[in-house]
């Protein structure tokens, strides 16, 4: 068996077609395809269902895969030990990040690069669950998301900040002079994120206890469409206070704290091993290292008097 022909799987299950899986591994498909049968025959189990096209894999190619993933992120981690021996480290971190904490990862890859300026990075925008699931398929090597009891159980966990949720509106509005209560937004124009977002969905949940319905003119899942939209088209919205971080303050829109306050806790989360892969390790060190609470706090203007 070959380090190779795990890697071919891989890229295989993840592009799901044979030919752009070999142009990836820069191989021939008659050679990738080659290569996973030769493993099929080694194991002696049947990893590909095959056709005119990739159908998928077989239920004991879906555990091969696992196995598969698991080998090679053992061996890259066993190269970051080594790179981490002559002291520069070296490698790829791979970051699944929550769409509402995409804008500010820059403040975690930043305090790493101060550090370790050879290090390489990936940040894709995942869901929580994503995340979680890219994790166990050592897809991505850490998540920077939300924090709860499911994302916590079996997992190490770094938190980071407990992010506060403020309405964001255009700075020539006089609609919500003074408003900063939750059952007090009701008659405002609203642009929110898409309800199959996290986001929303706490955001939602804080509306229902209010007994308010929300006039929501525009759903998106982009945080730029949403600040644009307040700015430009007159609507309103609801956002972490960590954002106040990257917003441009002269740009024409202002922030309220919101009561009942709304909060939920932020971090870092990577697979629970007993020893931590050393890129990991330095982004865990580095992030640790930053007040982010502090940071963002500041950010948020104190709340007015509430307007009954």
């Amino acid at each position: 068996m070959f380090i190779r022909q795990l890697h071919y799987l891989v890229t295989l299950a993840r592009e799901q077609h044979f030919a752009k899986a070999a142009e990836i591994c820069n191989v021939s498909q008659p050679a990738l395809s080659s290569a996973i049968r030769s493993l099929e025959t080694e194991l002696g189990l049947v990893i590909v269902k095959r056709g005119r096209r990739f159908l998928g894999l077989t239920e004991e190619g879906e555990r091969v895969l696992g196995w598969a993933r698991q080998t090679l992120a053992t061996l890259e981690h066993m190269r970051q030990d080594a790179s981490a021996a002559q002291v520069r480290l070296t490698g790829t971190l791979r970051i699944g990040v929550i769409p509402t904490t995409m804008p500010i990862v820059s403040l975690l890859l930043g305090a790493c690069r101060a550090h370790h300026d050879a290090i390489r990075y990936t940040v894709r925008s995942l869901s929580a669950d994503a995340i979680l699931r890219q994790l166990d398929d050592y897809e991505i090597d850490v998540g920077f998301t939300y924090l709860d009891d499911r994302v916590q159980a079996g997992f190490a966990v770094s938190p980071l900040y407990r992010e506060r949720y403020f309405l964001l509106s255009p700075a020539n509005s006089n609609a919500n002079a003074g408003v900063n209560q939750w059952d007090a937004l009701g008659e405002l124009p609203f642009c929110l994120l898409s309800t199959a977002m996290q986001n929303r969905q706490v955001i939602s949940a804080a509306f229902r206890r209010a007994g308010v319905q929300p006039t929501v003119v525009l759903e998106t899942d982009s945080l730029l469409a949403l600040y644009s939209n307040v700015q430009y088209a007159g609507l309103h919205s609801i956002l972490p206070h960590s954002l106040l971080s990257v917003l441009d303050a002269k740009s024409g829109v202002t922030a309220t704290p919101l009561e009942p306050e709304l909060t939920r806790e932020i971090g870092l989360i990577t697979r629970n091993t007993p020893s931590m892969p050393p890129l990991v390790a330095a982004m865990w060190t580095a992030a640790a290292q930053l007040d982010l609470q502090h940071r963002f706090d500041s950010l948020l203007p104190r709340p007015a008097p509430a307007v009954r």
